[in-house]
């Protein structure tokens, strides 16, 4: 009976039950981001490591059974050694950029599963802390390579469209579902937590508009480009203000608005970490090691892909990289759509826009003002434009408390008439960053 204890202690690394006798508490803290991964997830069968006979090889094992097999997107893990040979041999570039973008996909859920993992050792607060960080870190590390190579204009675009793919695609679709699943119920959510996260997201678009609207009302001849970085500097203080109130409102104070209404009891007691601490960190560690290599390759060969492909670095950047980046998590707020869940739905879709409009967005702003690179909230007319339409719409679809089909129809559409516009507008890269705000202040300054 011990025997077989130890392999069960093995294979699951230190998981909740082995820890509950050495009276070290493990938390079960659960984000919508995090819910939505884990339906992607699949149970590892410890019999396949039950019968290696060194400990520290069976652990290792087990480990990488978790991890690396323990995901329904394990099939796409080729695509990451595949475009490190791709680009150690020269290869078309367009091929690096496709690679690279399928490795990052299983890659997202993983660091989702690890934060979850290291959360159940944490306590609620820093593992909730933990994942509101580290829950969009591949678009966080894709910016900040854009940053670092000065390709503000990828930056600002792949920024965009992860906040209108989470409010119209991810939405619109999660609601479309939904509603086609559940015809004859009534599908409700609580409002309270969207009525948090539209104020949230409106703040971020009035920060947006500002240096837009200051620019365009300067008199003609006015050198604005200074004051504007100014002005977008100060509003990026003011939105990282923002998101903390929101963390500490949705973490301490305000709490209950964010959990789930519909966990059962069952679901509950299922729920255990898997591996042990350190090692959880070790693989995040590693994953996001990962991530940075292909995030490089992507920022890398955008231009050659755009090129080859005949598709505009916009769209590419605000359609592609967020559809492939987050699809896991994308297709784990579908399904909790179909099962009525859409509190959850919600969170994730919500959640995820405003944490890249509230924290992403402007943390690149100060890293860019540190590095002196001149980035603004300017993100041009069309683009402004968008996201004020897209996070309007949205609010007003939240507002009754209640969701159908029709719904997620019209916002769908919506994200489908942005794609046109982006898919044809087709302008020259020079220019593409003039637009975006990375030249004017190169031109103006020199006088």
């Amino acid at each position: 009976m011990a025997d077989e204890y130890s392999d069960q202690e093995v294979c699951n690394l230190e998981n909740g039950e082995a820890n509950k006798g050495s009276g070290k508490e493990i938390w079960n803290v659960k984000t919508p981001q995090t819910m939505s991964s884990s339906l992607l997830r699949k149970k590892s069968d410890p019999m396949l490591v039950s019968n290696v006979r060194f400990n520290i090889l069976k652990q290792f094992l087990a480990n990488l059974q978790e991890v690396i097999l323990g995901t329904k997107l394990a099939v796409l893990f080729p695509a990451i050694p595949l475009a490190v040979v791709a680009d150690f041999y020269k290869f078309g570039r367009p091929w690096i950029f496709a690679l690279s973008l399928l490795g990052l996909t299983p890659l997202a859920e993983r660091v989702s599963f690890l934060t979850e993992q290291i959360a159940y050792f944490t306590g609620p607060t820093v593992g909730g802390l933990l994942n509101a960080t580290c829950g969009n870190a591949t678009e966080l590390i894709i910016a900040l390579l854009a940053l670092y190579q000065n390709k503000i204009n990828v930056l600002k675009y792949s920024l965009l469209g992860s906040i209108l793919s989470n409010l119209l695609l991810v939405l619109g679709t999660s609601l479309l579902c939904g509603g086609l699943a559940n015809l004859k119920k009534e599908q409700r959510y609580d409002r309270k937590q969207a009525d948090v996260n539209s104020l949230l997201l409106l703040l971020g678009l009035l920060c947006h508009m500002l240096p837009l609207m200051f620019r365009y009302s300067a008199p003609p001849g006015t050198f604005t480009a200074n004051s504007t970085l100014q002005l977008s500097r100060a509003s990026s203080i003011v939105m990282l203000v923002a998101y903390i109130s929101y963390i500490v409102f949705q973490l301490k104070t305000h709490r209950q608005l964010f959990e789930s209404q519909e966990e059962d009891d069952e679901e509950e007691e299922e729920e255990k970490a898997v591996i042990g601490f350190w090692s959880a960190f070790s693989w995040l560690v590693g994953m996001t090691a990962i991530i940075a290599v292909l995030s490089e390759y992507v920022v890398g060969t955008i231009e050659a892909a755009s090129d080859s492909w005949g598709i505009s670095i916009s769209f590419i950047s605000i359609i592609l990289l967020p559809i492939v980046g987050n699809a896991a998590e994308h297709a784990g707020s579908v399904i909790f759509a179909f099962k009525n869940k859409l509190d959850i739905s919600l969170g994730v879709a919500l959640g995820s826009a405003s944490q890249i409009s509230m924290f992403v967005v402007p943390l690149c702003v100060i890293t860019a003002w540190i590095m002196g690179v001149s980035m603004d909230l300017d993100f041009s007319l069309l683009e402004t434009g968008s996201l004020a339409f897209t996070i309007i719409i949205t609010a007003f679809t939240l507002q009754d408390g209640t969701s159908h089909y029709m719904k997620g129809v019209i916002l769908f559409l919506c994200y489908i008439a942005i794609a046109a516009c982006f898919f044809v507008h087709k302008i020259p890269q020079s220019e593409s960053t003039d637009n975006l705000g990375a030249k004017p202040s190169i031109r103006f300054m020199a006088a």
